[in-house]
């Protein structure tokens, strides 16, 4: 099976988890948007969504899903996200996509995180995926010096073709650390958002997924955490 393959398996399996009459909240990125398209086979089934990004929101309402600001809702039944790399306890490098942030807040609102990625993410330690931080554009080059302090190697995320800043849905800025072997997610998320400057980090970690749906090529397999 292909990647995209794989991918689509895996947000046919999301549906499974979706809760009928809810408010659904929708991920980021290529997985998401498998998954985005299956949702809006099933749309009359839900209230409506929250997406983590414009882009998103975008898709969803190109199906005819209506999607509501988080201000606007008490509760999130389900949020079904991919990952760029997730372990056997659940926690996660996310932010490829650069909605680490919007992601972070609607997965902390979520009543149940359902992770959807294909095989190839799952490892046994995070760090070979960059970890995304994203910053205030101030505060850049301050920042970059507190994780280069920490082991990392970063690298400000660039536009494509271009070497201005990418600059998120929230106005910061991506900064991308490689050389990281993430023994304590949980730790070094907490070390990192302490960083002045910092708007969040993409480790999910202290709210990492409850549930991985695996796409592999004997099918699609069921992590819970």
């Amino acid at each position: 099976m292909t990647q995209d393959e794989l991918k689509q398996a895996v947000a046919r399996a999301a549906i499974d988890y979706v809760v009928d009459g809810e408010i659904i909240g929708v991920g980021t990125g290529s997985t998401a948007n498998f998954f985005i398209d299956e949702l809006a086979k099933i749309k009359d089934r839900i209230k409506g969504t929250v997406a983590s990004s414009e882009a998103t929101a975008a898709r969803l309402r190109g199906h005819g899903i209506p999607v509501f600001d988080l201000n606007e809702v008490e509760s999130i039944a389900v949020y079904i996200d991919g990952a760029d790399e997730i372990t056997d306890t659940g926690a996660m490098i996310k932010g490829g996509g650069a909605a680490l942030t919007r992601e972070k807040i609607v997965a902390s609102v979520s009543k149940q995180f359902v992770c959807i990625a294909d095989g190839s993410k799952l490892v046994r330690t995070l760090g070979a995926f960059p970890l995304p931080v994203e910053v205030i554009p101030m505060a850049r080059a301050a920042v970059m010096r507190k994780l280069r302090e920490l082991g990392g190697q970063p690298r400000l995320r660039t536009k494509a073709g271009s070497e201005d800043a990418f600059i998120t849905d929230n106005g910061g800025e991506i900064i991308d650390v490689a050389g990281m072997e993430i023994a304590d997610p949980t730790g070094v998320e907490t070390q990192i958002n302490g960083i002045v400057g910092v708007i969040a980090v993409g480790l999910f970690a202290q709210r990492g997924a409850n549930v991985c749906l695996l796409g592999t090529a004997d099918g699609v397999k069921t992590l819970a955490f």
